[in-house]
């Protein structure tokens, strides 16, 4: 058992008993190649619990000073994440991510960008849309619904991969197709309410 599936393990483990997880939709989620899970963003775990819900291992981006702590520096890019330099355009970051969806790996992404204060979908940045346009992946949107509340069911759901062959087609803008993924999480997270 490699590092990413000990600490899958070690944190479900953790997070199983508190929070009922209630996950819908497996079936959808491609067994092989290029996958981008699109997810709302509502409370810090959601990374961690995308992470050990997910039926393939998952990719983050994580801000680039986990990677200069001193522990966190060697453990953090054997659970699966790469550097990203906030508040600026990070080619090196969009890179990785890039090569990631091309070389057929699972990159987690919340478009939003930040944690949702209020519980309802903000809208998407651009980047969620290039990242599909540009990685040869399917994307699948996912809806994370809470509460956080010990002992109460939290859902997450992923809907049905949207495929982007269309849009590069069309030659659809970035912005575009953030829209096009942020309604059908939107639609997720209405259907399980």
């Amino acid at each position: 058992m490699n590092l990413y599936q000990f600490a899958k393990s070690v944190v479900y483990g953790a997070l199983a008993p508190i929070y009922r997880f209630d996950v819908r939709g497996h079936d959808h989620f491609p067994k092989e190649g290029g996958v981008l899970i699109c997810s709302n963003h509502i409370h810090a775990l959601d990374p961690p619990v995308v992470g050990i819900l997910a039926p393939r291992p998952v990719h983050f981006m994580a801000k680039e000073e986990l990677f200069n702590a001193p522990i966190l520096k060697t453990l953090i890019p054997r659970l699966n994440a790469f550097p990203v330099k906030r508040g600026m355009s990070d080619r090196e970051a969009m890179r990785k991510a890039i090569q990631l969806l091309k070389d057929g790996n699972v990159v987690g992404l919340f478009p939003e960008g930040t944690r949702s204060k209020d519980g309802q979908l903000k809208k998407g940045l651009a980047g969620a849309g290039f990242f599909a346009l540009r990685g040869n992946a399917v994307v699948v949107p996912t809806a994370i619904v809470g509460p956080y509340k010990p002992f109460k069911r939290l859902k997450v759901v992923y809907g049905e991969p949207m495929d982007m062959t269309t849009f590069r087609e069309q030659k659809a803008s970035a912005e575009v197709v953030t829209e096009a993924i942020m309604a059908e999480i939107q639609k997720l997270i209405d259907q399980h309410k």
